[in-house]
């Protein structure tokens, strides 16, 4: 029989015992004993009742003159005449009889055909050794240890009265000699993995210690998994087939149960529970994973609408499934806030930079998930207010497909491509007024995509707010030539990341596309990409990061891209190393913890425009003598707090100019 032929998988029905269901454990299945305990435990009360009969064997020799004065009973009769009871340890000796050879055989009485394993029994053999006194216990405890060698099934001490004195016989069964499986109950457990646990085994006789850390590596393949299921039985066959019952718990049901987030007790919960329960991976008929569990309650707490959430598996009545408990504690669906930031633009005042922000949210519409933003932020310069609403997974459609609405209506100043403070002139704030919806999905693990349509109308203002289309130098502000510019952008991004953590790996592509529907509707492409990747080196991280896009076509001045400041060449104010069609940015920095929630940093950059300055209308960026390249590099602390790392850094760049840097999260 080939190897791989002794092995048959039968799919049958989980019967798990009552007792094992009665026990008071949360997970009943997984408090079963391993087999082998089990099985000796059998075999060692089948060695203990073939000890009292070798009691009554020897009692039945009493006449004999070497017995005359002792029997092994297990209660102790009155000591007869000539034989004495030795005292040890304040207790009283069983009484001993003497026996004069010990022998293996088998259950027939004779000698066993394979001398390997009248060898293994007889080294199992601790007590009884010819010409020994021995009490009852000393060759019980003797059986115990044949059994326990695992090669035999049975063992019966026989005493046999000779010219020589007693003869103690160990009549032994040895096990059969495997020569295959049957599995039944393993659903999930791969049959290359029952193979290679049982080739070695083929043709040699059944070891029933070795067939526990088989029975064991079985248990641990479903405990590393965290699924419910292990083996419940095993039985030996004629013909040396061995057949193995493994028990898989499916799930029964899933119960959603909301409880009150101040006493604990059942509630009526504001979500509906399906959209709970289209966020598990764990479904009805699947054996269940603790693990799969653990993911399931981090993703329901990554919603934003839940405080706290447990899931407890319960027996399913004498089912052998499970039924599935999960207790839900709501959190305050909405609510208003308050916070404040800093602005990349060039302010005056002892205020200067500064925004506020207010906020109300409501994390929970409907009771569906869907979330519903109003912001409004206002700084020196800064205006926004915004409208979001977002269904992160639009009902009906199983590709996790989410829909976000925006409504954006804001006020930005325009230094990053025409500032020029420096020469005292009023200032230039850009408005928009931007609306568009867009879809995301996960595409496969570690990538998402995003595509949407966005309506953009924007232009250029004074100090006082009046529309104008030219700045200081003469330069064009509206790609139309208008006070504003139309826009309609089709977007399409991509994105790739491992994790959350910032050394992480990333990579982000998106392209947005003009559709000239109007006459006077920009049309343009403009595509941009960000790449970073985090090596461990030592106690420290290195992190490198490059950045690049490119427009075609015809845009607004104030679109073009911007080089320099805190999120791209350090040692430059914002915008201050150029702005144009194309850019590229790399940076690499290497951070090292310092104590507590403080870290360390070195740091270095380099941007470009791609020699593309000149080719921006009205090329700002030549009109204010901004050098098209340059390099920064210094270093800096960070702090972890609630809103991501606090960053403070000081830089020099490649014109001998020095700046600190304060950021509130990651790099972009």
């Amino acid at each position: 029989m080939a190897k791989n032929e002794g092995i048959r998988f039968i799919s049958s029905s989980i019967k798990i015992p009552r007792s094992s269901i009665s026990n008071a454990n949360p997970n009943p299945i997984l408090s079963t004993l391993p087999f082998a305990r089990q099985s000796i435990a059998l075999h060692l009360n089948r060695a203990k009742e073939a000890a009292q009969r070798l009691l009554s064997s020897i009692s039945g020799l009493r006449g004999h003159g070497v017995l005359c004065s002792a029997s092994l009973a297990a209660t102790r009769p009155e000591p007869e005449p000539g034989v004495s009871r030795r005292q040890h340890g304040g207790r009283e000796d069983e009484e001993r009889v003497l026996i004069s050879e010990v022998l293996i055989r088998n259950k027939d009485g004779e000698a066993l055909e394979r001398a390997d394993l009248e060898a293994a029994a007889a080294g199992a053999l601790k007590s009884c050794r010819p010409n020994s006194a021995l009490t009852v216990r000393e060759v019980q405890e003797d059986v115990h240890r044949i059994i326990e060698s695992g090669f035999f099934c049975s063992c019966m001490p026989v005493a046999v009265d000779t010219r020589d004195g007693i003869q103690l016989v160990f009549q032994v069964e040895p096990n059969q000699d495997f020569q295959g499986l049957i599995c039944e109950g393993a659903n999930v457990l791969p049959s290359k993995f029952l193979e290679d646990a049982f080739c070695d085994g083929y043709g040699k006789i059944v070891n029933i210690r070795h067939l526990d850390e088989v029975i064991n590596s079985i248990n641990g393949w479903y405990t590393e998994r965290g699924l419910f299921g292990l083996v419940s039985s095993i039985e030996m066959l004629s013909g040396g087939i061995l057949k193995l019952q493994v028990t898989e718990a499916e799930v029964n049901n899933i119960t959603i149960r909301f409880l009150d987030r101040r006493t604990g007790e059942p509630t009526t919960g504001k979500t509906r529970p399906e959209t709970i329960l289209r966020q598990l991976t764990t479904k009805k008929g699947q054996v269940y994973s603790m693990l799969q569990g653990k993911r399931d309650v981090e993703t329901i707490l990554t919603m934003g609408i839940m405080e706290d959430v447990t899931i407890i598996p319960q027996p399913a009545g004498d089912t052998g499934k499970v039924d599935l408990v999960m207790n839900l504690v709501e959190r305050t669906s909405g609510g208003f806030s308050a916070g404040g930031g800093i602005s990349s633009g060039f302010t005056n005042g002892p205020l200067s930079g500064l925004i506020g922000s207010f906020a109300y949210s409501h994390r929970n519409v409907f009771g569906r998930n869907q979330k519903l933003n109003l912001s409004v932020e206002r700084g020196q310069i800064d205006s926004i207010f915004r409208i979001n609403y977002t269904d992160p997974w639009i009902e009906g459609d199983n590709k996790r497909t989410s829909r976000t609405i925006m409504i954006q209506n804001s006020r930005t100043p325009g230094t990053l491509v025409h500032g020029s403070h420096q020469s005292g002139q009023g200032g230039v704030t850009i408005a928009r007024v931007t609306s568009g919806i867009e879809y995301s999905r996960p595409l496969r693990p570690k990538w998402s995509g995003t595509a949407g349509i966005i309506f953009q109308h924007s232009g250029a203002r004074d100090d006082k707010g009046n529309p104008i289309i030219r700045d200081f130098y003469n330069s064009p502000l509206t790609a139309s030539g208008n006070t504003s510019d139309d826009v309609l952008l089709a977007k399409l991004e991509s994105v790739y990341t491992v994790s959350s953590d910032r050394g992480s790996s990333m990579f982000v592509f998106n392209m947005e596309q003009g559709l000239p529907i109007l006459p006077e509707w920009l049309c343009f492409n403009r595509v941009n990409a960000r790449a970073r990747q985090g090596v461990e080196i030592g106690p420290a991280r290195l992190l490198l990061s490059l950045s690049g896009g490119h427009v075609v076509g015809k845009f607004s001045p104030h679109e073009a891209f911007a080089i320099g400041g805190t999120n791209s060449v350090r040692g430059y104010e914002e915008g201050a190393v150029g702005s144009g069609r194309s850019y590229a940015v790399g940076s690499g920095e290497v951070s090292f913890h310092m104590f507590g929630p403080l870290e360390g940093v070195l740091f270095a950059d380099y941007g470009s425009d791609l020699g593309s300055g000149a080719t921006v209308p009205g090329d700002p960026a030549g009109a204010r003598g901004k050098p098209g390249s340059g390099y920064g590099y210094g270093g800096g602390i960070r702090v972890d707090s609630p809103l991501g790392p606090l960053r403070l850094e000081y830089a020099l760049n490649d014109r001998h100019a020095r700046r600190f840097h304060f950021g509130v999260g990651h790099r972009n």
